[in-house]
């Protein structure tokens, strides 16, 4: 079965300090339909954002979004387990660092462990440790983590969902005539001069970091397809129809015989 990794952001999950119900349901239910065809690994955000609501503190000081963290990752994976008992899927939690990725021991064990989870059916959830890490062992947004746990656990494609249609030749706010790219096999020569301001505050990334999540994928012989979480149609048209409409597939360069 081939594996697939899908990564949600903060933008997608929550609304107004709140896990956006109805939008985590749709997600839910679209991985429900993916599992029959494909193992996969699910990386999410939200966690400060929902750890808001409870703890409203400063995120800015790092101590503080540390708490709010705590505070808002059981709310996160409670919500996530009341949408997959619907379905009667059984979820893992795996939080991870930037170190656990440089130990061969500690990323054997956690490929081990979901790979375990894997084969007995239970859906891994993966998301940064923000609670016990430092700076140093942070990769400081999930765009990262998700294109580094789709290496190491060898799945064929990153699924990023975000609150974009996918990678445009410039900002579709902004111009009428932008067009959006749907299949690039290499990225812009200088990916710093794009905007990296996420429209969310509580999301840490931008469309910087998912063109480096694309790169890394791509300098590793696999694909990425970044593509707009609110409507899901088109993810599920191009996961189970294999129709690519909306949406961009960053893939390697075929190699020459």
């Amino acid at each position: 079965m081939k594996r697939i990794v899908i990564k949600v952001g903060s933008a997608v999950l929550t609304d107004n300090n709140n896990i956006a119900k109805e939008r985590m349901l749709n997600l839910v239910t679209l991985i429900t339909k993916l599992r029959a065809i494909y193992d996969v690994v699910l990386v999410t955000s939200g966690a400060v954002a929902a750890g808001y609501g409870a703890l409203k503190l400063d995120k800015s000081k790092q101590i503080s979004k540390k708490a709010i963290a705590a505070a808002g990752q059981p709310i996160l994976m409670t919500s996530y387990k009341k949408k997959f008992d619907i379905f009667n899927i059984d979820t893992a939690q795996i939080l991870l660092t930037e170190d656990d990725f440089d130990s061969r021991k500690r990323t054997i064990m956690f490929q081990e462990i979901i790979d375990a989870h894997l084969d007995n059916q239970i859906l891994p959830i993966v998301n940064e440790n923000d609670i016990t890490s430092t700076l140093e062992q942070l990769f400081g947004d999930n765009d990262q983590l998700s294109a580094n746990v789709a290496h190491a656990v060898d799945a064929e494609l990153l699924v990023i969902l975000s609150d974009i249609d996918g990678y445009y030749n410039k900002n579709p706010d902004e111009h009428k005539d932008a067009e959006l790219y749907k299949v690039l096999n290499e990225l812009p020569r200088d990916i710093q001069t794009h905007d990296n301001n996420p429209n969310d505050p509580f999301a840490t990334g931008g469309i910087i970091t998912k063109l480096k999540a694309a790169e890394f994928m791509m300098n590793n012989g696999r694909k990425m397809f970044l593509t707009n979480g609110f409507n899901l149609e088109a993810v599920e048209s191009f996961l189970l129809s294999e129709t690519h409409t909306l949406g961009t597939l960053f893939e390697p360069k075929k190699k020459e015989k």
